[in-house]
């Protein structure tokens, strides 16, 4: 039998590996032209988005702030002495008359001071009167009848401060108002930090609330607010400003402002909103607060313009409950993104679904 021929076996294999290689070229070009158009579609594919075109529209100007009710008058009433309670009358919730007894402290020791003192007292001046007769005919000098003077007056002083420290003993209602729960019982010692029950005049009740410093021009002395008492039911009743404070908040740059319930009912540390006017109603563009996109320094919106989406930097003013007031940014006719928002890139292709209105987009978004 023949030998096949070694140089045609081994050279016959590179043309056979040649010959494969070139008829794969074709199948691996059409795979790459595949996945390059694949990505271009992908690239040129625009995001769809629904808009607003901006416009004029009239707001209503009117500042939201928080606030808490306050009682008319409130004290926490403390002992000024440290000692026993031998005497306790707090009615609970109950109205009590100004100079009411709350409490009584235990004064034995200070009420056996007083009477010493005022034993010494009669002793003092019956000496007093005696060295005056003798002074008048030279029976003892000067300095003597000092000193027994002086012996009258010392004593006296201390009576005075004895009985003073006695009427620290009794605790009284400062003014006409409501008990507070009691937080001591009969026979306690109690110190000055001690809090025995507390009293609240709730016969005018006030509303203490912050606003930005930028708006101290409009709060005005006799203004009338609108304040939302409960939120649950949407109760809204009127305040009238009564007082500022003069000192703007150096940490928050608020200023204080109190006004009073004209209807005087209310529970003092309730959370309650205030509507305040901030003058004549002004026009202006608002657009969703869902289409602004904040940026480390700047909010921004999205604006498209000849099909592509252009991120405008904006300044925002007054804000709504779901609108928020452009002042600088936007002109009027401008188209703006409201949703698909997440998914525009810069100057990439969007494509308008619906064109919407401020309130349309609010209502929408909201479902």
């Amino acid at each position: 039998m023949a030998r096949p021929n070694t140089l045609t076996y081994f050279t016959g294999f590179p043309c056979v590996f040649f010959l494969l290689s070139v008829l794969s070229l074709p199948s691996c070009k059409e795979k790459a032209d595949a996945a390059d158009a694949k990505n271009k579609s992908q690239a040129n594919q625009s995001t769809i988005v629904d808009v607003i075109v901006a416009e004029y529209r009239p707001i209503d100007n009117k500042i939201e702030a928080n606030g808490t009710v306050v009682a008319n008058e409130y004290v926490e009433l403390h002992p000024e002495i440290s000692g026993r309670i031998t005497y306790l009358n707090v009615p609970e919730g109950i109205q009590v008359t100004k100079g009411t007894i709350i409490a009584r402290i235990n004064d034995a020791d200070l009420q056996a001071t007083l009477e010493k003192s005022k034993v010494l007292l009669d002793l003092y001046q019956k000496t007093e009167e005696r060295d005056r007769k003798l002074l008048e005919i030279n029976g003892i000098n000067q300095a003597d009848y000092d000193l027994a003077i002086n012996n009258v007056n010392s004593t006296k002083a201390d009576i005075n401060y004895t009985q003073a420290q006695i009427d620290k003993t009794v605790i009284r209602a400062p003014f006409d108002g409501i008990v507070g729960l009691r937080q001591v019982s009969p026979g306690a010692y109690v110190t000055p930090a001690n809090i025995i029950a507390t009293v609240q005049q709730l016969d005018k009740i006030k509303v203490d609330f912050t606003l930005p410093e930028q708006y101290s021009a409009v709060i005005k002395k006799g203004t009338i607010v609108d304040i939302q008492t409960d939120a649950l039911t949407n109760t809204h009743r009127k305040g009238l400003i009564i007082a500022t404070e003069p000192q703007i908040n150096l940490s928050s740059r608020n200023l204080k402002v109190r006004a009073i319930l004209q209807d005087g009912k209310g529970h003092p540390g309730a959370f309650v909103k205030v509507f305040v006017n901030a003058g004549i109603d002004k026009k202006a563009i608002m657009v969703p607060t869902n289409s602004i996109i904040p940026d480390d320094k700047n909010n921004q919106v999205i604006v498209v313009k000849d099909g592509k989406a252009q991120f405008v930097n904006v300044t925002t003013g007054v804000r709504e409950s779901n609108n928020i007031e452009i002042t600088k940014g936007l002109q009027n006719g401008d188209t703006v993104v409201v949703t698909g928002v997440l998914f525009a890139r810069p100057k990439s292709s969007v494509k308008v679904r619906t064109v919407r209105t401020v309130d349309k987009a609010t209502a929408t978004e909201n479902q």
